[in-house]
């Protein structure tokens, strides 16, 4: 089969294009799907429901974005985001190196301190934007701070999220016949993360200029006519219900079940009131509603990628031009690794995907167990930041969207993607050879 015609290349291609003329990430998931699909010689009906069984790959991430938005939601209700906007702007003073600094610190945590992953974007980020748009701030380093925040710890750290993502990486290696124990991934994982320091860099020297935005009123947030400092009865509540979100998801690993009981405390506290629940719940769907709903059809697109059996075509096309070059082979695995993760979105699914795959090239290529595991590693991220159904870029345009200045792929993924996708992969593909 021509490589040109690979229906995962093709497809691929295709939902980028979509993307980038703005055509909405969901119709141009199921667009692509489809096509995918149809160059695999099935049929419309067979490729559907494919992908419609394959959603429930994503149904807890899916559940536990939208209960995050309702609980965000419920914490802009009762002035909580307020105060926490005003202690930040005390603190940052204007000062844009500072704010996108702060950003990126607990993006971090976000990911190894207290794993709690996007959840904190649509809480934190709406607050922040009047002072942003004050300081003629470019969202687009914002972007960058979060998407670095997201993806460099749990790339390069045993902890948290770090730790599920390194035991994929060795569950799945030794399964295709080298072993690595998931206490040694992060030997080879943490330059690949440290790499995308210099994108990080890079892109806050990019969008150092001033960029104008209108202050807009932001759907569920409380404009106070003084700014409120003083933490009252139900604030000191919210911030309760907040714990109990993170010690239910550090217990018994349940995202869902963790934002389900902070909104509990918070009704059961009275924080919220019953009369207004339904309109704060209205307002945490429109929040983070519609990243569950493209999360849960990026599983179903990923299930359909697997059936065409492409991705098993463009790497035998791949290793046969290479032929014994290293250096060659390191090169073709990034790359089917950026092809794959942008339409999975997910760097985490694109491990099983790649890895049955890349070990045996690794093996026969002579990589060390290090290098086939960094390799591994900077093939499942690449895409990841820059991929439209990634909840790296998802997550931070539920924050800097909120009042509709923002957009999801100019803003947010083209930019990610291209600061932290080259010198990921440049890293690998060089320190695979010598590691």
């Amino acid at each position: 089969m021509n490589i040109l015609m690979n229906p995962v290349l093709v497809s691929v291609v295709v939902l980028v294009v979509l993307c980038l003329k703005k055509i909405n990430v969901l119709i141009a998931l199921l667009l692509s799907a489809l096509l995918a699909g149809v160059m695999s010689g099935m049929n419309l009906l067979k490729c559907m429901n494919i992908l419609v069984n394959g959603m429930g790959g994503n149904s807890e991430t899916a559940i536990s974005y939208v209960l995050l938005g309702i609980l965000a939601s419920a914490m802009a209700n009762t002035g909580i985001t307020e105060i926490l906007s005003h202690k930040i702007e005390k603190l940052v003073r204007g000062r844009k190196l500072m704010l996108l600094t702060i950003l990126a610190v607990v993006a971090c945590c976000s990911q190894n301190v207290i794993p709690v992953h996007i959840a904190f974007i649509p809480i934190l980020i709406p607050p922040l934007l009047s002072m942003m748009n004050d300081m003629q701030l470019d969202r687009r380093a914002v972007a960058c701070s979060l998407a670095f925040g997201l993806k460099a710890p749990y790339i390069s750290l045993p902890f948290g999220f770090g730790l599920i993502f390194h035991g994929l990486i060795a569950k799945h290696m030794e399964a295709n016949g080298i072993y690595i124990a998931t206490a040694d991934v992060w030997k080879g994982t943490w330059p690949i993360g440290l790499s995308m320091i210099v994108g990080l860099v890079v892109g806050w020297f990019i969008f150092r200029k001033d960029r104008v935005y209108k202050n807009l009123p932001i759907p569920g947030q409380i404009i106070q006519d003084e700014p409120q400092d003083t933490m009252l009865l139900v604030h000191w509540i919210t911030l309760f219900a907040a714990f109990m979100v993170l010690a239910i998801n550090l217990y018994t690993d349940s995202l869902p079940l963790g934002a389900l009981s902070g909104i509990i405390v918070m009704v059961l506290g009275r924080a919220i009131k019953l009369d207004d629940f339904d309109a704060i719940a209205n307002n945490g769907v429109c929040i983070m509603g519609f990243i569950g709903f493209v999360m849960l059809v990026a599983a179903g697109y990923a299930e359909v990628i697997k059936a065409t059996g492409g991705v098993n075509q463009l790497v035998e096309a791949s290793v046969a031009m290479v032929g014994n070059s290293k250096i060659m082979a390191a090169i073709m695995m990034m790359i089917i690794g950026l092809i794959v993760t942008i339409g999975i979105g997910s760097s985490f699914s694109t491990i099983p995907v790649i890895a049955t795959l890349f070990v045996p090239v690794c093996a026969r290529m002579g990589f060390t167990h290090l290098g086939c595991a960094m390799l591994i590693a900077a093939a499942a991220a690449l895409g990841d930041a820059g991929s439209p159904a990634s909840d790296t870029t998802l997550g931070p345009t539920s924050g800097l969207n909120a009042d509709g200045q923002h957009n999801h792929i100019w803003d947010t993924c083209v930019p990610t993607g291209i600061l932290f996708n080259t010198p990921i992969a440049i890293c690998a593909i060089i320190l695979a050879q010598f590691m």
